[in-house]
C-alpha cells in the first residue's frame, strides 16, 4: 500500500516505527496530487516548496512534538494563509496574501502539520456543487463527469482521491457533509461555536462552521482534538471544555436510542438512499441500540428560511468588498459610486451576485420585517423540534443527501433544483447542532451517506455512533479507481 492512501493514525505509526520518513510521506502525497489533480482539479493551490522545507526541518524524531507532526493536510480556500494565497474560489480576491493565519490553521501548525495547499470550492461557499468556483469546477473522484458536491467540494474530493489524509472544509447548510456523501468520505460539521471562526472568510456568520473532511472517523476525532476549543479573536466562540473526543472511539453503543425523523425519508429522498439508511438502522438495532420513528414538524419551512437567512447575512458580510481596501478595483471608474459598482460587477459571479440581490431585498426597510423577522422566528421552531426529540433520544439519524452525486451541468443553470439538495442538511445549522456524514452504501456504482446528529457540543455521541457504525461495515474502506495518468 502508498503511504498516500493511509490515514493519519497508521501514517504516524509508520513515522514512529521508522518505516517512512516525513520526507518520504509528503513527496508521496505530492506525487499523487501531480497524478490525479489534472482529472480532479481539487487544488486551487500548491505550496510544493514549503511543504517540502517544513518535511526537511522535522526529519529528526525529537523535532517532532505535535499531534500530526510530518502529517500533510489541505485547507478549503476561504481559510486565511499567512503568506499564502486565500482567494474564496473569486476573481475578487484572486490575488490576496493574507498577513495572517486563521485560528484553525495556526493550530494545525502548532502541532507541525504540513500544509500542502489550498482546495477549490463553490465562490464565498455560496453552492452546492463546487461548479460556481470562479476557476474551474472539481471532478467527484468517483465519476469524473459528477460534482463532488459543495461547497467544500475540493475538500471533500482532495480526501476521497487520496490526494491528502484530511482536510478542513466550512459548513453552512450542509457543505461539508453533503460533499462528503457525494465522494464517499467521513465529513463532521461541529456545533455552532466550537470552533474558531477568525480568519476565516464570512458567508452567513450565524451558520458557518469550520469542520473536517478525513477518511474514517478515528482520524476525524484526532483533528477535532486539535482545531477545538474557545478563540478570544471570535466573539462566537464558546468557553467550554473540550473533551478527548478520541476516547470515544468504542463500538459500544448498547442502550443508545436512536431517532429517525419521517419527514427527512418521504418524497423528494431517492428509493435506494432511503434503503441504504433503513438498512443501517437495522445494523444499530442489531448492536443494541433502540431505534424510533419519530417527527420534526417543522422541516419542511427549513430550506425557505435558510435562503432568507443566509443571504441576507452574506449580503452584509460582502458589502467590505468594495475595491477600496483590499481585493478587485476597477481603476478605470471615473468617480467612487462607479467604482464600487463596476469592482463589484466583475469581482462576483453570477451565483454570489444572486444571493447578494436576495439578501439585500430580505433585509430592505418594506419587507424586513415579511421576510427575515418571520424567518428567524421560524428557525426558533425548527430548533424547538430537535430540542424536543433530545429529550427522548441520544443521536437523531438521516440520509445526507436525497440523491447521490449529479452529473456536471445538470443543476448548475436551475437554482431552485440545485438549492434543494442542502434539504437534509439546512436543519441542523439553522439549530446550531453538530452532524457528521459517513458512508453508508453504494447506488449505481456512487457512495451514499448517513448523516448523524446531536445535541449541542455532544460531538462525542456523534463520532460514537459513526465509529460503531463503520467497525461493523466495509463501505469507508471502497476507494474509486482513479489509478494514474
Amino acid at each position: 500500500m502508498e503511504l498516500y492512501e493511509l490515514g493519519l493514525y497508521e501514517l504516524r505509526d509508520k513515522l514512529n516505527r521508522e518505516e517512512a520518513s516525513v520526507h518520504e510521506i509528503i513527496e508521496s502525497v505530492l506525487r499523487r496530487i501531480h497524478q490525479v489533480d489534472g482529472r480532479v482539479k481539487a487544488f486551487v493551490t500548491l505550496d510544493e516548496e514549503n511543504a517540502l522545507q517544513k518535511a526537511d526541518q522535522l526529519k529528526r524524531e525529537e523535532l517532532r512534538r505535535g499531534r500530526i507532526a510530518g502529517l500533510p493536510f489541505a485547507l478549503k480556500d476561504l481559510i486565511c494563509t499567512r503568506s499564502l494565497r486565500t482567494t474564496c474560489c473569486s476573481r475578487m480576491l484572486e490575488q490576496f496574501v493574507p498577513p495572517y493565519d486563521a485560528t484553525v490553521a495556526a493550530r494545525l501548525n502548532a502541532e507541525q502539520g504540513i500544509l500542502v495547499g489550498k482546495l477549490n470550492m463553490d465562490e464565498f461557499a455560496m453552492g452546492s456543487s463546487t461548479e460556481f468556483s470562479a476557476f474551474f469546477p472539481t471532478h467527484n473522484p468517483w465519476d469524473l463527469e459528477r460534482v463532488p458536491g459543495g461547497s467544500s467540494g475540493g475538500s471533500a474530493a482532495a480526501v476521497a482521491a487520496d490526494e491528502v489524509p484530511f482536510a478542513l472544509g466550512t459548513d453552512t447548510g450542509g457543505s461539508i457533509r453533503q460533499p462528503a456523501a457525494f465522494c464517499g468520505v467521513v465529513g463532521l460539521k461541529p456545533t455552532y461555536g466550537r470552533v474558531s471562526r477568525w480568519g476565516v472568510v464570512a458567508f452567513a456568520s450565524s451558520l458557518d462552521q469550520v469542520g473536517i473532511f478525513s477518511k474514517d472517523v478515528a482520524d476525524c476525532a484526532l483533528v477535532m482534538n486539535i482545531i477545538c476549543g474557545y478563540d478570544p479573536l471570535d466573539s462566537t466562540s464558546i468557553n467550554m471544555k473540550v473533551p478527548d473526543y478520541t476516547s470515544f472511539l468504542s463500538t459500544d453503543i448498547k442502550g443508545m436510542k436512536i431517532a429517525y425523523p419521517r419527514e427527512y425519508f418521504q418524497q423528494g429522498v431517492d428509493k435506494k438512499n432511503r434503503e441504504l439508511v433503513m438498512a443501517a438502522l437495522k445494523k444499530y438495532e442489531e448492536l443494541g441500540a433502540i431505534v424510533e420513528e419519530v417527527s420534526l414538524p417543522h422541516s419542511e419551512y427549513a430550506l425557505p428560511a435558510y435562503y432568507i437567512i443566509a443571504p441576507a447575512e452574506a449580503s452584509a458580510n460582502l458589502a467590505r468588498f468594495d475595491g477600496v481596501r483590499y481585493g478587485l478595483r476597477d481603476f478605470e471608474a471615473d468617480n467612487v459610486t462607479d467604482m464600487f459598482s463596476r469592482s463589484r460587477a466583475a469581482g462576483f459571479g453570477a451565483e454570489v451576485k444572486r444571493r447578494i440581490m436576495l439578501g439585500t431585498y430580505a433585509l430592505s426597510s418594506g419587507y424586513y420585517d415579511a421576510y427575515y423577522l418571520k424567518a428567524l422566528k421560524v428557525r426558533r421552531l425548527i430548533s424547538n423540534d430537535f430540542e424536543q426529540i433530545f429529550k427522548d433520544f441520544d443521536i437523531i439519524i438521516s440520509p445526507t443527501t436525497p440523491t447521490t452525486a449529479f452529473k456536471l451541468g445538470e443543476q448548475s443553470n436551475e437554482p431552485l433544483t440545485l438549492y434543494m439538495n442542502d434539504i437534509l442538511t439546512v436543519p441542523i445549522n439553522l439549530a446550531g447542532l453538530p452532524g457528521i456524514s459517513v458512508p453508508c452504501g453504494f447506488s449505481d456504482g456512487l457512495p451514499a451517506g448517513m448523516q448523524i446528529v446531536a445535541k449541542p457540543f455532544d460531538e462525542g455521541s456523534l463520532i460514537r455512533a459513526a465509529y460503531a457504525f463503520e467497525q461493523n461495515t466495509a463501505y469507508h474502506t471502497v476507494k474509486p479507481s482513479l489509478g494514474g495518468e
